[in-house]
């Protein structure tokens, strides 16, 4: 039974959700994080609902295997096929990467034109458009897949040229719907903010759904009475589990975390 010294269990399809994570270091600094990256079987944005379906549910019973008080669906397409299945079928809080982001683009738009960029998965889901017609059906949302932006985050070209023209192409159809606020949607994509911006004008508004996660966290422990105490003296837990190859997660989170890795445990989630 989770406890609030239990730690935060986050997973994602591969690195990307280590946004996420970088996210909840700065605003629960106090809180123990586990973070699984399922790196054998990325990507998730290519596959099928229902092998998106159960790698989630081996990625949630491999954390919960870990004592965790809260999981974090950190994979937008996971969140974005999986996420009501896996309220359904489990006790434990879950939260995912859409609800957030969604929230914080209606408080911030004053046009009531909000685009969406994400994987192709994502995208096809629907579940942003869904997301926003529950909550306010009158909202303008246009969506755009980027599926190159990912591989050009892992391979480090964040400002150059070719990223800019990839830029200029997908972002094009949200120019011309005139939106004031974008929404990340891939835990990748905050490490473009600035060829992003560059593209859309200074004055669209970019949500990164990673903080907006965090903060929601916060707010989930905290009604939960799971939040660990203020007083509490023993250091936080960051543990890192992979299912592939950890030389090649250690390498490129350095670029996500800006910092160096403790121990990157390689797991298998489904033995």
């Amino acid at each position: 039974m989770p406890t609030r010294h239990s730690a935060i269990g986050v997973f994602d399809s591969g690195i990307g959700g280590l946004t996420v994570f970088r996210e909840l270091l700065k605003i629960l600094p106090r809180e123990s994080v586990l973070y699984l990256g399922d790196t054998a079987r990325v990507p998730y944005g290519s596959k099928s609902r229902e092998t998106v379906l159960k790698f989630s549910t081996e990625n949630v019973l491999f954390l919960l295997r870990h004592d965790v008080k809260l999981i974090i669906v950190a994979c937008h397409t996971a969140s974005s096929f999986g996420l009501p299945f896996l309220e359904k079928h489990f006790k434990h809080p879950i939260m995912g990467v859409i609800e957030p982001g969604v929230e914080t683009a209606l408080a911030t738009t004053r046009s009531g034109r909000i685009g969406v960029i994400g994987t192709q998965a994502t995208v096809g889901s629907e579940a942003y458009l869904h997301s926003f017609s529950r909550r306010d059906p009158a909202v303008k949302v246009t969506q755009a897949a980027c599926p190159l932006f990912v591989p050009l985050v892992e391979e480090g070209r964040l400002n150059d040229s070719i990223t800019r023209q990839v830029a200029q192409r997908y972002l094009k159809p949200l120019i011309r719907a005139r939106v004031d606020t974008l929404i990340l949607g891939c835990t990748h994509y905050p490490l473009l903010k600035r060829t992003i911006t560059r593209v859309m004008g200074p004055k669209v508004r970019l949500i990164d759904s990673a903080r907006q996660v965090a903060l929601k966290a916060k707010g989930v422990l905290e009604g939960l009475q799971l939040n660990t105490p203020l007083r509490d003296g023993g250091a936080p837990l960051r543990r890192f589990f992979v299912t592939d190859e950890p030389r090649h997660f250690e390498a490129l989170s350095r670029r996500f975390l800006r910092q160096r890795l403790g121990d990157v445990s390689k797991v298998d989630v489904a033995g």
